[in-house]
């Protein structure tokens, strides 16, 4: 196979898995868009979470909450818990890594707010804390997974969301997740703002 074949096949194969994520998943994501509004108008924040690329994303998701997505519009709360690194670091040295994200859930989360957890094979230890640590404080959680769904899909309580991609290969999922995202960011501004 020459490059050019290797690519064109790559990108085949990622647009049919977005797909299917669209044609899957709709329900679960316009629900989820739903459960974070509810969460807003009771005065709650996000809390979002993920580790290599999934953090990329939180990182991105978080940003456009706070400053905007395609359209200007007031800034909605959010905190990424993987973006100080000072925090997860010392975390990490003083407790183990498995607890970056549970702790500051036990430090942070209140009422009303959503853990929304990113995680590509749903194994993560910390991760899977997170989700532990989210019930404990009796937060909503979304979790956008792939594959079978791992430890943290088994976590999930029935009034929590999994947002499964139908993939093993984490390109295609890092790719889903993000377009997950911004499907979500999407929703938020049309339902909260109007926006078109």
């Amino acid at each position: 196979m020459d490059l050019i074949q290797r690519i064109n096949q790559k990108a085949a194969v990622s647009i049919a898995t977005q797909v299917q994520v669209a044609e899957e998943l709709s329900e679960e994501i316009a629900a989820t868009s739903e459960r974070l509004v509810e969460c807003l108008l009771q005065d709650g924040k996000f809390l979002i979470c993920g580790n290599g690329v999934s953090a990329s994303i939180a990182q991105a998701f978080t940003s456009h909450l706070l400053n905007h997505f395609e359209h200007e519009r007031p800034p909605l709360p959010a905190l990424c818990l993987c973006s100080s690194h000072s925090t997860t670091t010392a975390i990490a040295t003083d407790s183990g890594f498995s607890e970056i994200y549970s702790k500051q859930i036990h430090a942070l989360g209140t009422k009303n707010d959503v853990l929304i957890a990113i995680c590509s094979d749903g194994n993560s230890p910390n991760t899977v804390q997170a989700v532990q640590a989210a019930h404990e404080r009796d937060l909503n959680i979304i979790a956008l997974t792939a594959g079978q769904g791992g430890d943290v899909a088994r976590l999930l309580g029935p009034e929590d969301i999994e947002i499964r991609v139908p993939s093993e290969a984490r390109s295609d999922i890092h790719l889903s997740h993000l377009l997950i995202v911004h499907c979500l960011l999407d929703l938020l501004d049309s339902q909260l703002f109007g926006i078109e």
